[in-house]
């Protein structure tokens, strides 16, 4: 693993023109609810001929299209890239944490005040607000973003997002944060805000929630986990190096 105090050469250009930065630690949202028919594709087109060729033990939530979905993981691979410092959204299974919180009670709003009046206008909102005061739910807005991503690649490049070159990709998220793509649901920044949260939440959630694979995120960071006790380790002057702990080592075993 690369040296934490020196910056690393490898970050992707998008990283650089945009200033993303994944942050601290950040928990996992809560995962309750049922699948509705609201997230049902209104297309009625087969599923990719691409296979899926992941973990038999991952199995998409949300996603009913393979289309929608390697958008989705391409996207959160710009946002959080593998590097010297460790893997990406990809390896840590951020897409699926992100595909298991859109099709609980977080993809429906369900905790959410969701009553009007709704935001009209968006031009003076923040971006990281923009989808908390949308009309359309977080489930709804994902779906539009990264269709419309898609159909952006294909109009500008002639081919998927996914397929896309790294360049072209970058230039597709860069208008998305800048809200140069046009959706219906929510300004594009509000859901380049929202897909970035997602992403961070992803890498650095406790794995109960489907993301953090093998505790990778918090090794990065020499972040413990859901450890019992400091016990051992309070009063010691020096940094102590930790095997992280997930809350996941304290189910019990039939």
């Amino acid at each position: 693993m690369a040296d934490k105090n020196t910056e690393d050469p490898g970050r992707r250009k998008f990283l650089k023109n945009t200033g993303i930065a994944a942050g601290g630690v950040v928990g996992g949202s809560l995962l309750g609810g049922f699948l509705t028919d609201q997230f049902i594709s209104e297309d009625t087109e087969k599923e990719s001929k691409q296979t899926d060729n992941r973990q038999p033990d991952r199995a998409r939530m949300f996603f009913n299209r393979f289309e929608d979905f390697v958008v989705l993981e391409q996207a959160t691979e710009l946002i959080f890239p593998k590097d010297d410092n460790g893997p990406g959204a990809i390896e840590l299974d951020v897409p699926y944490y992100i595909d298991r919180q859109l099709a609980g009670s977080w993809g429906i709003n369900g905790d959410d005040y969701r009553r009007g009046p709704f935001a009209k206008q968006h031009d003076n909102l923040e971006s990281d607000s923009k989808a908390d005061y949308a009309r359309e739910n977080r489930g709804k807005i994902f779906l539009e973003g990264l269709r419309q991503m898609n159909r952006t690649s294909q109009k500008r490049f002639d081919t998927t997002f996914d397929q896309a070159n790294d360049d072209q990709k970058s230039e597709i998220m860069s208008d998305l944060e800048d809200g140069k793509i046009e959706m219906n649901t929510v300004p594009s920044d509000g859901f380049f805000a929202l897909l970035k949260q997602a992403t961070q939440e992803g890498a650095f959630c406790d794995p109960l929630y489907g993301g953090n694979k093998n505790m990778d995120g918090w090794r990065m960071k020499d972040f413990p986990g859901a450890q019992t006790s400091y016990r051992n380790v309070i009063e010691k002057d020096e940094f102590v190096d930790m095997e992280p702990v997930s809350l996941t080592d304290y189910q019990k075993n039939s």
